[in-house]
């Protein structure tokens, strides 16, 4: 009996395309408990490190009850609302178009009718490539290894995955899908075009585009193994600059930023995290590589926004009362929940700005009737991220010459930050103390922007000029980024430099 007859007796969806072969590796999992009552790792898995394993190929050596496993594709919320700077070119082509966002942990996805610019089909999945690591670098160093191709391999099939399913429950046929527009951050789009991604992992941390003329990309369908037309044009926006990747000028896009003569800062939240401060005129871009500690990795208990987590909290009779997505019984704890909690720690005098809990507890109960906690470990995995963010922020307006009072308008987009509770937040100094009515939260605005971008040719070349003048800052390389990285590593409020 293998790991895949086990998802078939639990009507757990696990996919494959080679007939549980062993050689499609799509029915990649991750085995949480009870590795040892597996088989050996066949020839097929040798791509595979630690606690992951082919469903297909995982054999039983004792009872079900002994092995734990998860998928790595899950359904996680989709994040549906995006905001848009006006209403939508549409160029009106015939046939139907894919419009992505390739997010290091979450991917959505939406058929878009190229006539009329309607969305007729969303989804959303984990992304596949955990296997390779949480984070980007960590991915970088995979794809250099023995098994470069791996990676892409796996979202290749993912998203062919999700192409049969909307094939299947609308009814059309692959070859209708005559366009795509993928937007990722530099790493994972280049991941996905089967381009070589070891030069954005070493200085001058660049993408092997940057040499060209432009960064956009271009492929047919069948160069790359997508289920669609094998002539579609499978298309990216052009990059910033390093790891201000494709999902960043997309976002622009939907912003309208070209139109903005006021201070705007978007603020792009995910495993990595983009800020642009600027307006027209003139723009700065920087990324900072948060980690994947609100959205699921490095935190005990710590999970994607989906079924089963707790979304938000606060401190009500002495303890923690909290509020799960999906109303049932709490799996673990999503990022907005994590910026809850923490901020009501810091509110409730239970803990200290530097992490450090009440009455010298190593763990915080926060669903104790099943076992869900927070320990010192997490608080310090959490406070890095947080400070990843801050340092992006902080150095951007500074180098920019503004301070948060000069911002206009904060635009926060990205997965969990749809979710997230403003002025907890700002509590902590995950956020920039900008006055709340001027924050706005715009959703997916990677996924907005590139509908946007599939579907007009003239917004396609505004693009290339938006990239054009923006200027990068290298956060790293300021002279105080360590004092200020120490600073943010701290829950407390960001200064507001008045």
């Amino acid at each position: 009996m293998t790991l895949f007859d086990c998802a078939d007796q639990l009507a757990l969806r696990v996919p494959t395309s080679c007939g549980r072969a062993g050689h499609c590796h799509e029915c990649v999992v991750e085995v949480t408990r009870g590795l040892e009552s597996l088989s050996p790792k066949s020839g097929d898995e040798a791509f595979l490190r630690g606690n992951y394993r082919l469903a297909c190929q995982a054999f039983l050596l004792g009872e079900p009850s002994d092995v734990a496993f998860s998928l790595l594709r899950r359904s996680p919320k989709i994040l549906t609302g995006s905001v848009s700077s006006g209403p939508v070119e549409c160029d009106g082509r015939a046939g139907y178009g894919i419009a992505m966002d390739l997010g290091t942990t979450t991917v959505v996805l939406e058929l878009v009718d190229l006539r009329t610019g309607a969305t007729v089909y969303q989804s959303s999945f984990d992304n596949p490539q955990r296997f390779g690591g949480s984070d980007v670098m960590h991915r970088i160093s995979y794809d250099g290894g023995p098994f470069r191709g791996e990676l892409q391999k796996a979202i290749i099939g993912a998203v062919n995955g999700e192409i049969r399913e909307l094939c299947r429950d609308l009814g059309i046929a692959r070859r209708e899908i005559v366009e795509a527009m993928v937007a990722g951050n530099s790493t994972m789009r280049d991941l996905f075009f089967g381009l070589d991604v070891q030069p954005i992992g070493q200085r001058p941390y660049k993408s092997i585009t940057e040499a060209r003329e432009t960064t956009a990309l271009e492929e047919p369908a069948h160069r790359l193994g997508i289920l669609a037309d094998p002539q579609a044009r499978i298309m990216s926006p052009p990059l910033v600059a390093s790891h201000v990747g494709a999902d960043t000028s997309a976002a622009l896009i939907a912003i309208g930023i070209e139109s903005r003569r006021e201070i705007v800062m978007l603020v792009d939240v995910g495993t990595n995290t983009e800020v642009v401060v600027g307006n027209s005129e003139r723009m700065m871009a920087a990324s900072c590589p948060a980690g994947p500690a609100f959205e699921g990795g490095l935190v005990r208990y710590g999970m994607p926004g989906g079924d089963g987590a707790i979304e938000s909290a606060e401190f009500a009779g002495g303890s923690l009362e909290y509020r799960v997505i999906g109303g049932g019984e709490p799996r673990g704890i999503c990022g907005s929940g994590l910026i809850d909690i923490l901020a009501e720690l810091r509110r409730h005098e239970q803990m200290t700005p530097k992490g450090v809990f009440s009455a010298k507890r190593r763990e915080i109960a926060v669903a104790p009737a099943f076992g869900i906690t927070l320990s010192r470990e997490d608080a310090s995995n959490l406070a890095q991220a947080k400070a990843a963010n801050f340092c992006g922020q902080a150095i951007v307006m500074r180098k920019f010459g503004v301070t948060p009072k000069g911002i206009s308008k904060l635009y926060l987009a990205g997965g969990f930050a749809n979710y997230v509770n403003v002025r907890n937040a700002i509590g902590i100094g995950f956020l920039a103390p900008v006055p709340e009515e001027r924050i706005a939260k715009i959703g997916n605005a990677s996924l907005q922007g590139a509908k946007e971008l599939l579907l007009s040719e003239r917004k396609r070349k505004l693009a290339e000029t938006i990239v054009r003048r923006i200027e990068h800052v290298e956060l790293e390389t300021q002279p105080d980024f360590f004092d200020l990285f120490v600073e943010g590593c701290q829950f407390k409020p960001m200064p507001s430099g008045d």
